[in-house]
């Protein structure tokens, strides 16, 4: 798509004689190149002859951009000279701009904006624009004007726009009739003579050698000057300002930030509309007089003001008022129909504000640790956030609520506001609600019908409680520990998180939609309030009574009063029987009895004998007494469960689920020493498969051999967990879709056979089984990817070989070994050769031999 250009004649195929002409109409073309930048253009115009002339026409190059670049005169001239109607040039940082922007200004006859500067430009530069009569923006930046100690005459008839920024020279002179917009910021001339009838927006901001006179003549020779910035420019008086107040009748827009010398008391300028005074130290109360008589003022910059202490303003046309590291600052008083924004901020002694705005929609007043008193009157008044604000009193609520002041609020955010004892709020508007790391509340009263939102973090000092009505679709109230009265009514909420109050004895819970009640440690709840809510919550789903030990077979007996109970959670609780529960509950998936030492061995007799609880699904016996004959008659008649914890159980002994004399030939070897125990073993009456799929025997002492043969028809078992079994010395498991066993901290484990053919992830962590039995348990294990054999001293040297074994026969194409040996150290040889051996090794963890 294009071709070399060269310069003999002998077989060199030019660019004119050998192109492809890309299939695009030259309209087409231009209008695609007039999204291109002037780099591109000349890319493009190396591709062939038509995008040449394409990305060659003037009107892509009416500007001249030359920023940051090199380009020598000669260069320049022949770009000039190529498009004559260029109206734009910029050789801003390029080498001799003198002669480059004399040779614009002088062959550029349509010249309408130059750019130039970082270099030295003569006078004669000056002069000679005085002959570029299209010129209508001139902008000079971080130049050396003339010699540096004459003056700089700049005369043009047409100009309009003349930037001269961070120069330096010692006078300078500006005639230009038409000129409306005039900036000499940063630059260095004690003396600026302007004749500028029509000039209306003036920059002087750091022009620090500016006397008050020079600053007063400049401004006072524009009579219809409307923005005047005089930023930084230190030596400025009142009587300066007044000055030109007196005759910029005009001005509007006002910048004296860090100017020290004025106040401002005796300047009255009506017509300002734009007011910023950053750091002017003589700023103080007394200047809000003249402000006030700044009756189209819309902005206010007060920032860094040390001696203002305070601000009363009543401004019908006040949009933007900013006071911020005001620090002696105490008071606010605002008035104004169209105030939108308000910033006040790091104003440490502010103890009063008051504001009244049609137009204010948001408040924000965070850390104002000596704010004490607020009124609003802002009827469209949505979020406010007051968050550390220390010293806010109770008497806050009043303003919030319906008849402060603010009626559509929304958010309010009260965080860590630490005055805070007893807050009551009565909105119909609000929606959130933010109390977090209010310590001192003792009492929350919330009367807020659309309340969607409640944060009550760190509010641990919190003792009753009162939401009547609220909006809230969920509410935890588990970080108030001191919590003991409650009263809600919200017909919205569907789940209450009431974990860890442990001294709650008096709750009113109506809540009609609640689908789930948390209310785990609540040691002093009783039966009463517990039927009270299940009448009041009919449709609750989930209820924790973990550790509510107060809870009696009275209490549980109301739980018929919710149909739609699936999960209930009794742990810790002193229940003796579960006869209420099986009457009450019948529709329960989910049973957790973690640690109820007291109930008795029978108490689950009704689900495997009565066909009690038929919808159960998982059941959790951890750390409980039941003896080995019930959990033994619970694990082989319910076949209907599918997860059974008994973890920590000290009477689960062996799990031997035994098998028929048809079993496989070679389950024979695995299981075949187990045959004495048949006759011990409970087998179901119908030879049904189980749906059990998680198993956990975390932490069993007293487990010693665990057998699941095909027999047991456990299909479905996909996860078994008998970590911590520290005298579990036999494992035999024949499971077609086990994918997980955990068998860590078993060190008596000395025996292991699997025929589990998709299991991924086995975890032999700290067991002190030998080299022959982790080879003969992995070999029919052929899609394991995880194998966790840290710490176990008698493994490694067999896994080498056998990872060898198993990658010539494509076995395990995806094992993820984790090695990390304590007793046994493997060489960088050793390792080199596991990787060779199984290149989709994934990582190997070890403990390498020292060089």
């Amino acid at each position: 798509m294009g071709g070399s250009a060269g310069n003999d004649s002998g077989g060199t195929l030019k660019i004119d004689d050998f192109e492809v002409r890309m299939d695009l109409t030259d309209d087409l073309l231009h209008m695609v190149f007039t999204f291109l930048g002037d780099i591109d253009l000349c890319r493009a115009a190396r591709v062939c002859r038509q995008w040449r002339e394409a990305s060659s026409h003037e009107d892509f190059w009416r500007y001249l951009n030359f920023e940051n670049r090199y380009i020598s005169p000669q260069q320049f001239d022949d770009m000039c000279r190529r498009y004559p109607n260029a109206t734009g040039v910029n050789v801003y940082g390029t080498p001799a701009i003198n002669s480059l922007a004399m040779k614009a200004v002088s062959s550029l006859r349509n010249l309408e904006v130059l750019t130039l500067g970082k270099g030295q430009l003569g006078e004669s530069f000056f002069l000679m624009v005085t002959d570029c009569h299209a010129l209508k923006s001139l902008t000079v930046n971080d130049a050396t004007l003339g010699n540096g100690i004459q003056e700089i005459p700049i005369f043009h008839d047409r100009l309009h726009d003349l930037q001269i920024v961070k120069c330096r020279v010692l006078r300078v002179s500006i005639r230009c009739p038409l000129l409306e917009t005039l900036s000499l910021k940063r630059s260095s001339m004690p003396h600026a003579v302007l004749n500028c009838p029509l000039l209306r927006d003036l920059d002087i901001a750091s022009c620090h050698k500016l006397s008050d006179a020079a600053i007063r003549s400049a401004a006072m020779s524009c009579p219809l000057l409307e923005s005047l910035d005089m930023s930084n420019c230190s030596s400025v008086s009142d009587e300066t300002v007044r000055e030109i107040a007196r005759v910029c009748v005009n001005l509007t827009v006002l910048d004296a930030s860090y100017c020290s010398n004025i106040s401002l008391e005796s300047v009255r300028l009506p017509m300002l509309t734009v007011l910023k005074l950053h750091s002017c130290e003589g700023i103080t109360s007394a200047s809000m007089v003249a402000i006030a008589h700044s009756h189209s003022l819309k902005i206010l910059e007060l920032d860094n003001c040390s001696l203002l202490t305070s601000v009363s303003l009543d401004l019908a046309h006040l949009e933007n008022i900013r006071l911020v590291h005001c620090r002696k600052f105490v008071d606010l008083n605002l008035r104004s129909s169209v105030l939108s924004s308000i910033t006040v901020s790091n104003c440490p002694s502010l103890q009063r504000i008051n504001i009244i705005s049609n137009a204010l929609k948001k408040l924000v007043l965070q850390k104002q640790e000596s704010l004490t008193w607020l009124a609003l009157q802002c009827p469209f008044l949505q979020e406010v956030d007051l968050t550390e604000c220390e010293s806010l009193t109770n008497s806050i609520c009043k303003v919030f609520s319906d008849g402060g002041g603010c009626p559509v609020l929304r958010s309010l955010v009260l965080d860590s506001c630490e005055s805070l004892t007893a807050v009551s709020f009565c909105s119909t508007s609000l929606v959130n609600l933010s109390l977090g790391g209010c310590r001192a509340i003792t009492s929350v009263e919330l009367r807020c019908p659309h309340l969607e939102l409640v944060s009550l973090d760190g509010c641990d000092h919190l003792e009753r409680a009162s939401f009547y009505p609220v909006g809230l679709k969920s509410l935890n109230l588990g970080i108030c520990p001191k919590l003991n009265v409650l009263h809600i009514e919200a017909p919205q909420m569907v789940s209450l998180e009431l974990k860890g109050c442990g001294i709650l004895s008096d709750a009113s819970i109506n809540c009609p939609l609640l689908t789930s009640l948390d209310a785990s440690f609540c040691s002093q709840l009783k039966d009463d309030c517990l039927s009270a809510t299940t009448l009041s919550c009919p449709l609750i789903e989930s209820l924790v009574l973990m550790s509510c030990p107060s809870i009696c077979p009275i209490g549980l007996l109301s739980l018929r009063c919710l149909p739609n109970l699936t999960y209930l959670d009794l742990s810790y609780t002193f229940l003796v029987n579960l006869q209420p529960v099986f009457d009450s509950c019948l529709y329960l998936k989910v049973l957790k009895l973690q640690a109820c030492k007291y109930l008795a061995d029978s108490s689950l007799e009704p689900l495997y004998k009565d066909g009690a609880l038929p919808a159960l699904c998982e059941l959790d016996l951890s750390y409980g007494t039941l003896c080995q004959s019930a959990i033994e008659k619970l694990l082989t008649c319910c076949t209907h469960l599918t997860h059974v914890s008994l973890n920590g159980c000290v009477n689960m002994h062996d799990l031997n689920w035994g098998f028929h004399g048809d079993m496989p030939s070679e389950m024979h070897t695995h299981y075949g020493s187990f045959a004495s125990s048949v006759g011990d073993v409970f087998l179901p009456t119908e030879q049904s498969d189980r749906l059990l799929q998680n198993l956990n025997c975390v932490g069993c002492p007293n487990i010693k051999k665990v057998v699941i043969p095909p027999m047991a028809r456990c299909v479905h078992l996909s996860s078994l967990n008998l970590s911590l079994s520290t005298n579990l010395k036999e494992v035999g498991v024949s499971c077609c879709n086990l994918c997980f066993l955990n068998l860590s901290n078993s060190y008596s484990l000395e025996i292991l056979k699997l025929d589990c053919p998709r299991l991924t992830s086995l975890f032999l962590q700290s067991c002190n089984i030998d080299e022959e039995a982790v080879e003969a348990a992995i070999s029919q294990c052929t899609m394991l990817e995880t194998l966790d054999v840290r710490f176990c001293p008698k493994v490694i040297q067999t896994l080498e070989v056998h990872i060898l074994y198993l990658s010539s026969h494509h076995y395990c194409s995806k094992l993820f070994l984790r090695v990390s040996s304590f007793y046994l150290q493997i060489s960088p040889l050793s390792m080199g050769r596991l990787r060779a051996a199984c290149p989709s090794l994934k990582r190997i963890f070890s403990s390498l031999a020292q060089t």
